[in-house]
């Protein structure tokens, strides 16, 4: 079993900066891939970024040049890192940890950007 838990979220102006945590814990070797999805009010989760155990980047066209997925081996921990962040950015942002067989998601963290 993985333990997924994130941190960062918060209230922030438009144009600003946030970074958010994902801490794995428990069989977390196991997963090849971590990501961040968010999901508004209202509408459907959705990805934002991920990265492979290989580097290997993909972000959604939304926050292309605005966010930055990386990762700390050492500490078990995925980043994402936001800049020149925009209200609809505002979200619930999941991080989710992809194994061959097997999902885990963590439990969320509010982003919510003021104009």
């Amino acid at each position: 079993q993985v333990q997924l838990v994130e941190s960062g979220g918060g209230l922030v102006q438009a144009g600003g900066s946030l970074r958010l945590s994902c801490t794995a814990s428990g069989t977390s070797f196991t997963i090849n891939t971590f990501g961040w999805y968010r999901q508004a009010p209202g509408k459907q989760r959705e990805f934002v970024a991920d990265r492979t155990n290989f580097g290997a980047t993909d972000y959604a066209d939304s926050v292309k040049g605005r966010f930055t997925i990386s990762r700390d081996n050492a500490k078990n921990t995925v980043y994402l890192q936001m800049t020149s962040l925009k209200p609809e950015d505002t979200a619930v942002y999941y991080c989710k940890g992809s194994g061959s067989s097997t999902v885990y998601w963590g439990q969320g963290t509010q982003v919510t950007v003021s104009s």
